[in-house]
């Protein structure tokens, strides 16, 4: 935080300049019932700079990096040394607003750049300026084919596949509920974990849905007949909606090409894209869609132009800045994009191109092929799913709760993958487990002894793992 000296007199003449009498008076709108006069007992007292700075030292040093095989939604890639020594350059690390373009060209150069990169990589056709997270990406997604669906007097029920991120699913139900938008779940294949296809089609004979979320991979890390699905969704009139995560585009069929028409929408969470996990963000959104669908399109959306000599520039284009802060009226309340990050994806693609990201995609696929081969040769081990295709992320079941073994895992630097037993107690011997290219053979190697050790020093419990919840 920065320090601002401010004297006593400093404040007392600002506050005479504002017409009030106290630093609080600034908060007379909060309700009282919403104010508090001193803060809980359980907040230490002041302290000095330099004790804070001794004991966050003293912390730090308590952390202990591990090898990480947990994936779920944030992934540890290797991000090239140059992508953050660039971005943390003032021109980007300080740059907020790209909305006076005279002084904001690098930055909506960068941004252009980014969203030319976006609709290469989804196959589609115009892409946005980033959103906030994944998540609301996904949201702003369902919004806005609502929005399509109402213009051509559509369904306005979204259908989500089962197998979908839990904290996706909890920030549609908090953006989506106010607004009366429904949702209804496609349960996936108990055998394949894949999505229900006969659900599908006898909820879509009874009508009233407008748009179908297909994710690619889905939250097992499996992956779907998407081709099928989305001609299944189109003949019905439906707004396709594909998450998925960007590295699998580098090797997989991109979105725009799924089936005969191409998916609608695209959305996603970026940080596959050279942003480090930080202990859980920021991170950022991406969402592209067809070209006849940009003036539906949440955020804001760079442009190429020219300027009245002639000169190639960039500016923002298609929406006037009041736009975003209609609240209710407004067509998106996204009126900010993490530019930085936007900026480190750019540059992460820049470095890697096409090629460099295929080679990743593929690593990533064969070390989590490695991986599964590697630990379900234990005995008590055995895929949940076993058959399906899959990216680098793929469920596990052992004869024992997963949650306590996950547990001795990461006491032993190993963050083993994610307790399926937090989705359902039917699925609690289950894990979901991942591999990035920057997970070694070596790091396998350690994670299946280790693990072989933790499940032979303790007597297993009887098999509860069902493949479904329901």
């Amino acid at each position: 935080m920065p320090f601002i000296p401010h004297t006593r007199e400093d404040v007392d003449h600002m506050l005479k300049k504002l017409g009030v009498a106290r630093v609080e008076d600034l908060f007379d709108e909060i309700p009282s019932a919403l104010r508090i006069d001193a803060l809980p007992e359980s907040v230490p007292a002041q302290v000095s700079e330099q004790t804070v700075t001794r004991l966050m030292r003293e912390r730090a040093r308590q952390d202990t990096p591990g090898l990480c095989f947990l994936g779920a939604g944030a992934y540890d890639h290797f991000i090239p040394a140059a992508v953050w020594e660039i971005v943390t350059r003032g021109e980007f690390y300080s740059a907020y607003t790209p909305y006076q373009a005279e002084a904001s060209q690098g930055t909506l150069q960068v941004i252009y750049e980014f969203q030319s990169m976006m609709t290469e990589l989804t196959g589609l056709e115009v892409s946005n300026a980033s959103l906030y997270d994944g998540a609301s990406a996904l949201a702003e997604a369902i919004l806005m084919a609502c929005r399509i669906q109402n213009q051509k007097g559509g369904g306005s029920v979204a259908l989500l596949p089962e197998a979908l991120h839990p904290a996706y699913r909890r920030v549609i139900e908090t953006i989506l509920e106010p607004q009366s938008i429904g949702t209804e779940t496609i349960p996936y294949d108990q055998k394949s974990g894949l999505l229900d296809r006969s659900w599908a089609e006898e909820r879509l004979a009874r009508g009233g849905v407008g748009s179908l979320v297909l994710a690619q991979p889905n939250f097992f890390g499996l992956l779907d007949a998407v081709d099928s699905w989305t001609d299944l969704a189109h003949r019905a009139g439906l707004t396709v909606i594909a998450l998925v995560n960007p590295t699998s585009l580098a090797i997989l069929n991109p979105p725009g090409k799924w089936g005969t028409e191409g998916a609608d929408i695209v959305c996603g969470e970026g940080q596959p894209l050279g942003v480090p996990l930080s202990s859980g963000g920021p991170y950022f959104g991406f969402l592209t869609s067809r070209k006849s669908l940009v003036r539906q399109m949440p955020g804001r959306i760079v442009g190429r132009t020219l300027d009245r000599d002639g000169r190639p520039g960039f500016t923002l284009t298609l929406q006037a800045r009041e736009q975003h802060i209609r609240r209710a009226r407004a067509m998106s309340n996204i009126c900010t994009n993490q530019g930085l990050l936007v900026t480190a994806a750019t540059l992460y693609l820049s470095f890697l191109g096409p090629t460099g990201l295929a080679r990743v995609a593929r690593a990533c696929h064969a070390r989590t092929r490695l991986l599964v081969e590697s630990l379900t040769s234990l005995p008590g081990v055995r895929p949940v799913f076993p058959g399906t295709p899959f990216f680098h992320e793929y469920p596990l079941a052992m004869d024992r709760p997963a949650r306590p073994v996950l547990e001795a895992l990461s006491d032993q630097g190993i963050l083993g993958g994610y307790d399926l037993g937090k989705l359902s107690p039917e699925l609690s011997h289950a894990w979901l487990l991942c591999a990035t290219e920057a997970r070694s053979p070596e790091d396998i190697a350690c994670y299946r002894s280790i693990l072989e050790n933790l499940l032979s020093s303790a007597r297993p419990e009887p098999a509860r793992v069902s493949t479904h919840p329901n």
